[in-house]
């Protein structure tokens, strides 16, 4: 075996550097996705100050590029609050925060789709302000809000290839290594392409399955 090879281990290093993308991608999907839904509900209750805070947090998160985001958190941090800041932490603050900012974008959208009517109706029969946000615009804002959420995760996915930056042991960063080493560039990043779009590609899958379903319960079915 020549020192330039392309052998099946390498493959294993680029599933393992998969593995730690995959784990940082849902990671901060699920933390983007508590925050941006939280943020959406603050500005549904009109709460003073903090909606007005959170939309030009959001504003500036989603307007500013990704990688300068992480740079700012990776040597920021560390240097005007005197705080140790590992690659991996540093890596999961800045994605979960690129992502809030999107989700909170979605959220607000879905809430806004569903018909003023409904709310008054709701309002008319009772419902308190927490009934009628879980009970009449949460399911159908989910409904509307999976298409463009989806998008988005395929977008996120490709955007953990970033982190690789900072020295992140990532598929990218593992693809990067073994490039160096074997002088092999075509073999290897075309491995590193298609994990991340079969990966990518499951997501789509994931997200359009769980659309069918929400949408599903809401289709008309006749009489």
């Amino acid at each position: 075996m020549r020192y330039g090879d392309f052998t099946p281990y390498d493959l294993v290093l680029l599933l393992q550097g998969l593995g730690v993308s995959v784990a940082l991608f849902v990671s901060t999907t699920l933390i983007g996705l508590v925050i941006g839904t939280l943020w959406a509900v603050i500005r549904f209750y009109r709460v003073p100050v903090l909606a007005q805070l959170v939309a030009f947090v959001a504003e500036l998160l989603k307007n500013s590029p990704v990688l300068v985001q992480l740079f700012l958190v990776f040597f920021g941090l560390p240097a005007f609050l005197k705080i140790n800041v590992t690659p991996t932490e540093a890596a999961v603050i800045t994605l979960s925060g690129n992502s809030a900012a999107f989700i909170y974008v979605i959220a607000v959208s879905a809430i806004e789709s569903v018909g003023r009517d409904q709310i008054e109706a709701a309002r008319v029969f009772g419902l308190t302000r927490w009934q009628i946000l879980r009970r009449v615009i949460a399911p159908q804002a989910a409904a509307f809000a999976i298409g463009p959420l989806t998008g988005l995760l395929v977008n996120q996915l490709q955007v953990t290839s970033l982190i690789s930056v900072i020295g992140v042991m990532d598929l990218t960063k593992v693809g990067n290594i073994l490039n160096l080493r074997t002088l092999k560039p075509f073999a290897v990043w075309a491995a590193v392409g298609a994990l991340y779009y079969l990966t990518a590609k499951l997501v789509a899958y994931a997200g359009a399955r769980f659309e069918k379903r929400l949408r599903a319960h809401t289709a008309w079915k006749g009489l």
